[in-house]
């Protein structure tokens, strides 16, 4: 569903960053303030670094399992990038939208692959945490 969610917000007018973070809220994974945290690292943080949904989903994870909490952030965090490589060999905004104009239709189409792509690996990462964290919890009684 997260998927869904991130592509419907990316195709209404969020963001790439703030497509993935909403969708978390949606979901009632952050709460709702946490949105406009996203803003800043669309377009690769204005710069055309790290692409922005990449950048949202790094934040959903960290709000999720960073400090104070599960503490798995990290490794979560590493995979989520490994996954990502393995299909699009780098996580550049400007190497990823490379030959594309910042404004095109055409670009905002491969965003929204790029969008649908780490909201995907995303979920699944969570749903894997959340079943070894409860795997971990049942072998612990």
């Amino acid at each position: 569903m997260l998927k869904e969610r991130a592509i419907e917000n990316f195709k209404t007018g969020y963001s790439c960053s703030e497509s993935i973070v909403k969708a978390a809220i949606d979901e009632g994974l952050a709460p709702a303030e946490f949105l406009s945290c996203a803003t800043s690292f669309s377009g690769g943080m204005g710069s055309g670094c790290l692409c922005g949904a990449i950048a949202g989903s790094q934040m959903v994870i960290g709000y999720i399992h960073g400090r104070g909490k599960t503490e798995r952030a990290r490794a979560l965090a590493k995979e989520f990038i490994e996954k990502f490589k393995e299909n699009h060999k780098a996580t550049c905004c400007k190497v990823l939208t490379h030959g594309f104009d910042f404004h095109s239709p055409e670009r905002k189409a491969h965003c929204v692959n790029m969008v649908a792509a780490c909201a995907e690996i995303l979920e699944n990462l969570l749903k894997k945490a959340q079943k070894e964290t409860e795997g971990t919890a049942k072998e612990n009684v």
